[in-house]
């Protein structure tokens, strides 16, 4: 596919990457030659320097043959009228757009054919809040995603000593628990992906990666691990569109205090926050977190623009006594550096806003991609078609689907029903199939299943 992407950040950057590994034609533009010149000596690409919503650029960019752009400039403007130039002159038949200011997600009438011409909007603060408000809600989640709109849930967690199952061999789940059934999807020690079997053994320290419907998540985190305590105060380091929307997302349910050092983003936030504690300060002012009791506090999260800011203030909050503190770090040579120290829980937002891009890149009729542990693995959600002519997968039994190494099926959901996968289960047409990946590149051959006719071989 020929994908032109609008943008050398971090988003596009990452983008870029994961695109051209699956053997796309990737073209980047930005107006930073020294990015571009990086990112095309890291990645095998095409660049294109200049601004990313000439039409001369575009053009440059090859335009006129794009079966995609997708901008993730970090201006609003520069995305929209990117996409417009983009359908006006070329046709380009899919536009995806970044958007960061609530103001322009107000109504879905602008981004129309008859508005800006954009397909898809993302909105990264959005994708990233909303994440992390899921990590709240399940305490002890390293990641929860979402699939079936909401009907089961992927959840990584970390294996503990004391655990019911730890120490037992996979296959001994469904005993401990009758009443709900959860698929094992993934395993990962030291970092090595072990694809599960019913002997695998689950070790302490282990990332489980197991898949449940949402009722049956925190039973199945229980045979892991001590359920920590639901939590009750949450304070948020930064006043930005992340830290506002997470506000607003979690204020009805905990106790939130939010610091900015901004005095005028401050009198803002009290405006349109209804119950979160509005404090003007620095977020690494250790006289402030104590007056405002960090060591009852049970979540700290730093979500300023400076990954080293919220590297030292989550550190000083959890040595001030926070049970639990996330921050958000950009750098991916950090992730791995602090995940799992004093840092519980490092928030990649391009790897989370990546999951939602490559929903809409993906072949088949694949409705949602989620990106895990820094882009390593993937999983994803596709709904089947045809019939046992067409199709690889409808009418078959899970274990004669030719699946890729290193892929499982986790879960079906079909209608309302979360089905979960076992051998002997049947596959028809518009069940939604949810897989795991532990090699993202064998994507291209799950996709293959998923398409219908002659078009796979």
């Amino acid at each position: 596919m020929q994908i032109i992407i609008l943008g050398a950040n971090q988003v596009g950057s990452s983008l870029a990457e994961t695109l051209a590994n699956e053997a796309n034609d990737i073209t980047v533009v930005d107006d930073d030659p020294e990015k571009l010149r990086e990112l095309k000596n890291h990645i095998d690409i095409n660049t294109v320097t200049g601004y990313a919503s000439h039409p001369d650029v575009l053009e440059r960019a090859g335009g006129e043959d794009a079966e995609m752009i997708i901008a993730v400039t970090e201006v609003d403007e520069i995305n929209m009228v990117a996409c417009r130039v983009a359908y006006s002159l070329f046709q380009t038949p899919k536009k995806i757009c970044r958007i960061g200011s609530s103001s322009y997600l107000v109504s879905d009438k602008l981004f129309g054919k008859l508005g800006i011409a954009v397909d898809v909007v993302i909105s990264p603060e959005l994708i990233v809040s909303n994440y992390i408000g899921r990590l709240i809600d399940l305490p002890g989640s390293l990641q929860v995603l979402d699939f079936a709109d909401g009907k089961v849930q992927l959840v990584a967690v970390k294996a503990y000593y004391g655990g019911p199952l730890v120490g037992q061999e996979i296959r001994f789940l469904r005993q401990h628990m009758p009443a709900a059934e959860a698929h094992v999807a993934a395993i990962f020690r030291k970092d090595r992906p072990i694809i599960p079997e019913g002997s695998t053994v689950i070790e302490a320290d282990d990332e489980v990666f197991f898949l449940a419907a949402q009722n049956n998540i925190r039973a199945c985190m229980s045979e892991l691990r001590r359920m920590d305590r639901p939590y009750k105060r949450i304070m948020i380091a930064g006043g930005g569109n992340i830290g506002q929307r997470l506000a607003e997302n979690v204020e009805q349910r905990y106790q939130v205090k939010i610091i900015e050092k901004n005095p005028e983003r401050c009198a803002y936030l009290s405006e349109h926050l209804n119950k979160a504690i509005v404090l003007n300060g620095e977020s690494s002012d250790q006289d402030l977190l104590l007056e405002e009791n960090i060591e009852d506090t049970d979540v700290f999260i730093a979500l300023t623009n400076d990954d080293e800011a919220n590297i030292m203030s989550s550190l000083l909050a959890k040595r001030l006594g926070a049970k639990k503190v996330m921050a958000i770090i950009n750098n991916p040579a950090y992730v791995d550096l602090v995940q799992g120290g004093e840092i519980d829980i490092a928030i990649s937002p391009q790897q989370a806003t990546i999951g939602s891009l490559l929903t809409h890149v993906r072949r088949g009729d694949v409705v949602k991609v989620h990106s895990l542990r820094r882009g390593a693995a993937e999983a994803m959600e596709a709904i089947a078609h045809g019939d046992q002519a067409s199709s690889r997968v409808v009418g078959r039994a899970i274990e004669d689907v030719d699946l890729p190494e290193g892929t499982t099926i986790g879960a079906i959901v079909r209608n309302d029903e979360v089905i979960i996968a076992h051998n002997d289960v049947v596959i028809e047409s518009d069940d939604h199939v949810i897989l795991f990946l532990v090699d993202r590149k064998r994507i291209p051959e799950v996709e293959r299943l998923f398409q219908v006719g002659f078009s796979f071989f």
